[in-house]
């Protein structure tokens, strides 16, 4: 039997270097304004023009003059956590910026963030020995608490650690089995990640656009859709592709019935829902099966709870669709997600905007 001849990958050894050093900066939301350095360093070559926002939003521009406008968009924030209230002793509590999981932090390794620079700490917990077995206390916001190896609330402070403080985890990408991407935060800077490429691609290719093509890496979207929200009205684009990340549903504790069916390696998700217009997602879907790029669907009844949603009720409403990344353990420091995957996704997005080439004309877009 004939071996099954390998599918040549499209990142290269510069792609994969950036996407480390991407994803192993800190940018919790907020605070997004390094990582957004690093994003517009790398996209700048396959860009006409760049600007960010008054809230750090970033935007690579193609064909800046063009009247047609089309996004594609990610989110470039991380969740993390902000110094609540210093005890006396020194041990520090907690209050969440963004969806941050309490279960997971214990015996977690974090970075303060300070103006005198990065200062250590650990999210302590009681050891085994001395919790009472049956009556243990679950990990929640009430008793999750930072040790900096200080022993009083002045020490703390002459560190430069004070309320507000931002606070993100240790925790370093790595490459799983040469088949899964694994670190934190890659719910959403992988998004960034992708339309980079997405770029590179584009330019590399010398792909003509008969639009101008903004591509987007929204801040605050963990806190509730800002970046995409404010961005709207500046660029008030005809046309938005989104892309964030969606539960994959095969590991253990998931439930199908409730969270669908979705699974890595599979390709990406492409979404059914109010937000989501119609012949923009036939659009997706065409140039999918014209490509032979594998993808997989889903539903939502409501709001899709990304930035598309921000998108499509903005200005009076504006075309948008939504491609998602399946990803293992969201909201946790080893989220996954299969190499294959994340290059279908940036196929899926180039020969999307091939495909609108052809069908630049807004009429195109209406629901009728």
């Amino acid at each position: 039997m004939a071996k099954k001849e390998k599918t040549k990958s499209i990142l290269n050894k510069n792609s994969v270097e950036f996407l480390e050093n991407y994803l192993n900066n800190a940018s919790p939301t907020g605070f997004e304004s390094e990582g957004q350095k690093l994003w517009l360093n790398y996209i700048k070559p396959y860009a006409d023009s760049t600007f960010v926002d008054n809230y750090g939003t970033a935007v690579a521009v193609i064909n800046p003059l063009a009247e047609f406008r089309v996004v594609i968009e990610a989110h470039a924030d991380e969740i993390s956590w902000f110094v609540h209230y210093i005890t006396k002793d020194g041990f520090i509590y907690v209050c969440r910026n963004g969806g941050s999981d309490h279960m997971i932090a214990p015996s977690k390794r974090v970075n303060i963030h300070t103006d005198k620079g990065i200062i250590k700490a650990v999210f302590g917990w009681p050891a085994i020995h001395v919790r009472e077995a049956g009556k243990e206390e679950p990990a929640s916001l009430k008793n999750i608490f930072l040790d900096c190896g200080c022993s009083s609330k002045k020490e703390v402070e002459a560190l430069g650690i004070h309320v507000g403080c931002v606070i993100t985890y240790e925790d370093k990408f790595m490459i799983l089995n040469d088949r899964y991407f694994v670190g934190r935060a890659l719910d959403n800077r992988i998004g960034g990640f992708m339309i980079a490429e997405v770029a590179r691609l584009l330019k590399e290719s010398k792909t003509k656009l008969p639009f101008g093509l903004y591509i987007t890496n929204s801040v605050q979207e963990e806190v509730g859709l800002r970046g995409a929200e404010m961005i709207t009205h500046t660029i008030k684009p005809n046309v938005v592709i989104c892309t964030d990340v969606t539960h994959d549903t095969q590991s253990p504790m998931m439930n199908k019935v409730t969270s669908g069916d979705i699974s890595m390696g599979e390709g990406p998700v492409l979404t059914y829902g109010p937000a989501v217009q119609n012949n923009l997602l036939k659009l997706i879907i065409n140039a999918a099966e014209k490509k032979k790029i594998p993808f997989q669907r889903a539903a939502v009844s409501r709001a899709t709870g990304t930035d598309t949603d921000a998108f499509a009720y903005s200005i009076g409403g504006i075309p948008s669709a939504l491609i998602s990344l399946p990803l293992r353990y969201m909201h946790t420091t080893v989220e996954s997600v299969h190499k294959q995957d994340v290059e279908n996704v940036i196929k899926l997005i180039f020969e999307s905007l091939k495909s609108i080439k052809n069908n630049h004309d807004f009429k195109y877009f209406n629901n009728n």
